[in-house]
């Protein structure tokens, strides 16, 4: 049964809804640690994140077992530790995803898991608690709520004014949201500001030309595209095209290397792969994807940054191994190539890149 019997909750506890905090009274029957306003409340929870983790709640929601020893006891407290250390990334990662896909409602649920995770493993006031604050901001602007988004950008801003230990990296995410904030409240110049903030320091953190720097580059080009400042926000997004083509083609050619040097220890052969966790496929699919419709908006005048974006979609979607999508955007590259009558040897890439794909099942082989 999913229902909460009153007379069966101990005496002065208080059982709320994992996603609203309000009274409990469904509980999940297959963890029985779970709880719910609703049933509203438990499909949204289920749907986003808990079908995932349910099993893995169990142990962190239960009472400890008695230990015969305290080197027995210390053992067990570093085990629940690394498994809210996991549960951390997992529900931010997954919720970083729903993001990028646009899915804010189904964002929701996994990045309130991740911030109550942090809040029992580093408490309250912890610089680490920002990066779950900043999810639950954006999938805020996401739903058009934006007071809601400016209350956890306040907590974030906080935390990061009173921690003396905060990264490049947080202080970069921090600006690339409050950039977002101003975008929604079409206040440009303060978005500009903050972008600007998030490319400086997401350069201190990982370099002026890494994927990781590219989102701060592409909102900015955005707000130009916005303003119709067409020629910085063309030379923007040709930036993060050429960041993204270098990163998967080294990716590439690393992978390629490594084959060529030694073989799996079983003498299986090499998958590809992107080095990129979910949420950042679905970043690079998002921004990629979007320059693109901006490019083919203007195909006719430059048909070449147009075909430059289709080849790295190409190469993102053969590296993810999802051929029947990386040959669709070959065949529109070739396509328009062929149109456009543009030279012999762009449209002889093309062609080796999609002989590539239909050839082999696996490409680093």
């Amino acid at each position: 049964m999913n229902v909460i019997y009153p007379l069966a909750v101990p005496k002065g506890r208080r059982l709320c809804c994992e996603v609203c905090e309000a009274p409990a009274e469904r509980v999940c029957a297959a963890c029985t640690v779970t709880y719910y306003c609703g049933v509203v409340h438990q499909k949204a929870d289920w749907d986003s994140i808990h079908e995932k983790i349910c099993q893995l709640l169990i142990p962190l929601r239960t009472s400890m077992p008695f230990y015969n020893s305290e080197e027995e006891r210390q053992h067990g407290l570093q085990q629940l530790q690394q498994r809210q250390k996991y549960l951390i990334e997992f529900c931010y990662t997954v919720a970083q995803k729903y993001l990028f896909e646009g899915k804010y409602e189904d964002a929701v649920p996994a990045a309130l898991h991740s911030l109550r995770f942090r809040v029992n493993l580093y408490g309250l006031s912890s610089i680490e608690l920002v990066p779950a604050y900043l999810l639950l901001a954006e999938a805020s602007l996401g739903l058009g709520r934006i007071i809601q988004a400016e209350e956890y950008l306040f907590q974030a801003q906080w935390t990061v004014l009173k921690s003396t230990d905060c990264s490049n990296a947080t202080h970069s995410l921090l600006h690339r949201n409050l950039g977002l904030l101003f975008i929604a409240k079409k206040n440009y110049e303060e978005a500009r500001y903050h972008l600007a903030n998030d490319i400086y320091f997401a350069s201190c953190a990982f370099g002026t030309e890494d994927i990781r720097t590219s989102g701060g580059y592409f909102h900015l080009a955005n707000i130009f595209y916005d303003l119709k400042k067409l020629d910085l926000a063309d030379t923007l997004y040709t930036k993060v095209s050429e960041i993204w083509d270098a990163y998967l083609n080294n990716h590439y050619q690393v992978l390629s290397q490594a084959h060529t040097q030694q073989m799996d220890l079983l003498g299986e052969l090499f998958e590809n792969d992107t080095g990129l966790d979910e949420a950042q496929e679905a970043e690079a699919i998002r921004i990629l994807t979007s320059i693109l419709k901006i490019r083919e908006s203007t195909a006719d005048k430059a048909p070449q940054k147009t075909i430059f974006v289709l080849k790295i979609l190409v190469m993102l979607y053969y590296l993810m191994m999802n051929s029947s999508k990386a040959q669709e955007y070959g065949m529109r590259a070739l396509n328009l190539a062929e149109e456009q009558q543009l030279d012999v040897h762009e449209q002889s890439t093309i062609r080796e890149l999609l002989t590539l794909i239909s050839t082999e099942d696996h490409p680093i082989t």
